[in-house]
C-alpha cells in the first residue's frame, strides 16, 4: 500500500466524484459558523437517527458537574464501564459487542477527530479527554457508525469541547470537595465580525481516598488542561485552528487488593506500591477547513497531529504475589503487609511515546432526497517503548533501591501502523414515512514492530508485520408508522484492527452486527426498545498489563474464535408536572448475553464460555425535582452486573474470575442565586457502597467512597 500516492491522488479523485454528483445549484440558507464537529447533534436528533444512540447534552453535564466520563455513560444504554481508580482518569469503556478493555474496541474522538494515542497500532486509551470541559458527549451505534473508525463493531464516542460563544462571554466553575478534591473550568471567548476565539481551563486536584500502609504519601493526583481556539468565517469558507495541552501527575498504581484485605478496608493500598507514579503530557492540534463548493456541495478538509507521552512508573509482578496470597499463601500476604522481606521487586518505567497524525477529505452533497458523504481519510501512529526497570528490596516494610536493570527486548520495541480508509454514505429520505442510511467503509491497514536487544537500539531482536484490508458495508431505516410511532432496523459489518503486535499470520476481528426496534415520541414521554445481535467469525482480544488477555499474554493480540453477542436496550424519558414543580425522569436499562459460539480446543474454550468485560445487565434511572423558585435537586442511581475477568468464568468458577456487581447513588442540589450564579451540593455514592469493580490487572479494587462537594458556577 502506496500511502504517499494515495495521499497526493485521492483529494483529486473526490473532488472529481463529487462535481459528477452533484445536482442543479439551488438556493440555500448560509452556513453557520464553522465549530465542533458533532456525529449526531441534538437529543431529538438522536431520537430519530436511522440506527441508535445517544446524546449527553450541556444540560446533563452542568447539572452533574461532571468530571468522570465513566459515571455519565453509565446511563447510556448499550454501554459497560469497568471502573479502575475510582475517578475516571484513565476509562475501560465498552459498547454492545465491544468489550471494555482500556476502551480499545470502540473509536473515540474529540470534535470528530481521534483522540486515542495511537487508534491503530495501540489503542488503548492511556489518554483520555478531560470531561470537565466538554459541552456535549455523543454516543452513537448500528450501521450509521460506518462514517466512522477503525473501531466499527460496538460504537462511536464523540466528546464535543466547548464551542466559541456568539458573544463575548465566560464561564467560571469552581468545586470543592473530600479527600482535599478542588476542581475549577474557566473559559471565556466570543465572535467579532468574521473571527471568533476561545480560552479554557481545567484544574483538577485531589489527595484519592486511598490510603498507603507505611506511607506519608497521598494516592493524588494533578491535572492542567488548557485549550485555545481561533475561528474565521467568510462567505462561503470557514477555518478552525484548535491546540489543546494537558498534563497529569498521579500517584497511581496497578496494585490492588486480596479479597480478604479488600473485604477489611476497600481503600487499602499496600506499602509496595507507594512509590508508583504515573506522570503524563498530551499535546493536540487540529485544522478544519470548509468550503461550499456549490450551493449543493461543502467539501471539509480536517488536518490533526496528537502526541502523547508517559511514564507509569509502577511495580511490575505485582499480580501473582496477590494471587498467591488469595490462595493462602502466608509469605505472600507478609510481603503484601510488609512483615516479611522480599527480593528483585522490579518496579517499571512503563515509558512510551506516542504520535497521530492524519488528514481527512469530506465532501457533503445535498440531492434534496438524498443527503451523501463521501471522503477518506490518510492516518499513521506510533508508539515507542523505552521501559528501564529500577529493582528495590523490601526490608522491614520500607523500599531500598538496588539497581537499574536497561531496557531490551519487550521493553524496548517500536511499533506503527499506516492506513487509508474511504467511506461513502447516503441518508435517503425515500418516501415521507421511509428512511435508509446506506454505508460502505473500506479500511487498509498496515502494521509494523521491530523489537531490539540493546539499549541502544543496535541489535534488532525480533521484527514483525501485519497487513489487513477490509470492506465495510451497512445499512438501515427508520420507518414512521404514524405521528408517534416509529420502527428501525439495520445490519454492518463490523471490523477491529489488530494493533502493533499483531504478526502477519494473524486475522483481524470481524462482526456481522444487526439491530431492530421501536420508538415511541409522543412529547412528553419518549420510549425506545433496541434488540441487537453480533456474530463474531473471530472475536479478539488486545492484550496490556492493564488488561491481560484470557490467555495471560500482556502484548500482541489473542484471537479467542467465533462469538455471539445478543442484546437487548431499553431507555424512557418523561416529565411529570404539578403545579410550579417540574420532575423529570430517565431510565435506560441493558440485557447483554456475550458468549463463544463454536468450541477452540487450542485455547481451551468451549461453546457457552462468557466473554469477558460484557455484565449481562445494566441499569440507570435519573430523577429530577425541579422548582421555578430555582432550587432543583436530581437522584442518579446507576447498576452494573458482575463481569467475567477473562472468558469462562462461567465454567471455571470461584470468586476471583469475576468482579462484583455495584450500585450507586448520587445526588445533586442546585440553587440558582440569581441568573448568572448557582450554587450547588454533590454527593456521589451517597449510599457508601462499594464493590470489587475490576479484578486487572493486579488485584481487586473499588470505586469511590461516599464523596461530598460543594461549587459554584457563574456565567458572565
Amino acid at each position: 500500500m502506496k500511502k504517499s500516492a494515495i495521499s497526493v491522488a485521492f483529494p483529486a479523485a473526490m473532488c472529481s466524484l463529487a462535481v459528477a454528483a452533484a445536482p442543479a445549484p439551488q438556493q440555500k440558507e448560509a452556513n453557520p459558523y464553522l465549530e465542533t464537529i458533532t456525529i449526531i447533534g441534538s437529543r431529538e436528533q438522536a431520537q430519530n437517527i436511522a440506527g441508535s444512540g445517544a446524546v449527553i447534552d450541556e444540560e446533563q453535564l452542568r447539572i452533574e458537574a461532571a468530571t468522570d466520563i465513566n459515571q455519565l455513560l453509565k446511563t447510556i444504554p448499550g454501554t459497560y464501564i469497568r471502573e479502575e481508580d475510582g475517578f475516571g482518569l484513565r476509562p475501560n469503556i465498552g459498547i454492545r459487542a465491544a468489550g471494555s478493555e482500556r476502551s480499545s474496541k470502540v473509536t473515540l474522538l474529540e470534535d470528530g477527530v481521534l483522540i486515542a494515542p495511537a487508534p491503530y497500532s495501540n489503542p488503548e486509551a492511556y489518554y483520555f479527554p478531560t470531561t470537565m470541559r466538554m459541552s456535549t458527549v455523543e454516543v452513537l451505534k448500528g450501521a450509521p457508525l460506518l462514517r466512522y473508525g477503525p473501531q466499527t463493531t460496538g460504537g462511536v464516542i464523540n466528546m464535543v469541547s466547548t464551542p466559541i460563544p456568539e458573544d463575548y462571554s465566560g464561564s467560571i466553575t469552581a468545586v470543592a470537595g473530600e479527600y482535599g478534591s478542588r476542581d475549577i473550568n474557566a473559559h471565556y471567548g466570543g465572535k467579532s465580525g468574521n473571527f471568533g476565539w476561545l480560552v479554557e481551563t481545567v484544574q483538577r486536584k485531589s489527595d484519592g481516598f486511598k490510603d498507603i500502609d507505611r506511607s506519608d504519601r497521598d494516592a493524588d493526583f494533578d491535572i492542567e488542561d488548557y485549550v485555545v481556539k481561533l475561528g474565521w468565517e467568510g462567505d462561503k469558507q470557514r477555518l478552525l485552528f484548535k491546540a489543546q495541552y494537558s498534563d497529569e501527575v498521579s500517584n497511581e498504581t496497578y496494585l490492588g487488593l486480596t479479597d480478604t484485605d479488600f473485604d477489611q478496608d476497600e481503600n487499602r493500598r499496600y506499602g509496595l506500591s507507594a512509590i508508583d507514579q504515573m506522570d503524563n503530557k498530551h499535546e493536540g492540534y487540529s485544522l478544519v477547513y470548509s468550503l461550499d463548493l456549490t450551493d449543493r456541495i461543502t467539501a471539509t478538509t480536517t488536518a490533526y497531529y496528537n502526541e502523547f507521552t508517559r511514564d507509569w512508573f509502577k511495580l511490575g509482578g505485582g499480580g501473582s504475589i496477590v494471587s498467591a496470597a488469595n490462595t493462602g499463601d502466608a509469605t505472600a500476604q507478609g510481603v503484601l503487609d510488609g512483615t516479611v522481606d522480599a527480593t528483585g521487586l522490579e518496579y517499571v518505567h512503563n515509558n512510551r511515546s506516542y504520535e497521530s497524525q492524519g488528514v481527512e477529505l469530506n465532501f457533503a452533497v445535498d440531492m434534496d432526497a438524498h443527503q451523501l458523504e463521501l471522503g477518506g481519510r490518510v492516518h499513521e501512529d506510533e508508539m515507542d517503548r523505552f521501559q528501564p526497570i529500577e529493582v528495590y528490596d523490601q526490608i522491614n516494610g520500607s523500599l531500598v533501591f538496588q539497581n537499574v536493570v536497561q531496557p531490551t527486548g519487550s521493553n524496548n520495541r517500536l511499533e506503527e501502523a499506516e492506513a487509508l480508509s474511504l467511506w461513502i454514505t447516503d441518508n435517503w429520505q425515500v418516501t415521507k414515512a421511509l428512511r435508509l442510511n446506506l454505508a460502505l467503509r473500506y479500511e487498509d491497514v498496515e502494521t509494523a514492530r521491530e523489537q531490539f536487544n540493546d539499549p541502544a537500539r543496535t541489535l534488532l531482536g525480533s521484527k514483525r508485520g501485519n497487513t489487513t484490508d477490509a470492506w465495510l458495508p451497512g445499512a438501515s431505516f427508520t420507518y414512521d408508522l404514524n405521528e408517534s410511532w416509529q420502527v428501525l432496523a439495520g445490519v454492518h459489518r463490523g471490523f477491529s484492527p489488530l494493533g502493533g503486535g499483531a504478526q502477519e499470520f494473524e486475522e483481524p476481528e470481524i462482526s456481522i452486527n444487526y439491530e431492530g426496534g421501536v420508538r415511541y415520541n409522543g412529547a412528553p414521554l419518549f420510549l425506545e426498545a433496541i434488540g441487537f445481535y453480533s456474530d463474531f467469525e473471530n472475536k479478539t482480544e488486545n492484550c496490556s498489563l492493564a488488561n491481560p488477555c484470557s490467555n495471560g499474554a500482556t502484548s500482541g493480540s489473542f484471537a479467542t474464535g467465533e462469538a455471539e453477542v445478543t442484546g437487548l436496550e431499553l431507555q424512557a424519558g418523561t416529565a411529570f408536572t404539578a403545579g410550579s414543580i417540574i420532575v423529570p425522569v430517565n431510565l435506560a436499562y441493558t440485557y447483554t448475553k456475550a458468549e463463544l459460539s463454536k468450541d477452540n480446543p487450542a485455547e481451551g474454550f468451549q461453546d457457552g464460555d462468557t466473554l469477558a468485560d460484557i455484565p449481562e445487565n445494566t441499569f440507570s434511572l435519573r430523577v429530577g425535582l425541579e422548582n421555578q423558585n430555582g432550587w432543583n435537586n436530581y437522584v442518579v442511581a446507576k447498576y452494573i452486573d458482575e463481569m467475567c475477568v477473562s472468558v469462562g468464568c462461567n465454567r471455571a468458577g470461584g470468586r476471583f474470575e469475576e468482579t462484583e456487581s455495584l450500585f450507586v447513588v448520587d445526588f445533586i442540589s442546585r440553587y440558582a442565586l440569581n441568573p448568572k450564579a448557582v450554587v450547588f451540593l454533590k454527593v456521589d455514592n451517597l449510599l457508601d457502597e462499594q464493590s470489587i469493580v475490576s479484578r486487572v490487572p493486579d488485584g481487586a479494587r473499588p470505586n469511590k467512597p461516599r464523596t461530598a462537594y460543594v461549587g459554584v458556577e457563574y456565567n458572565f
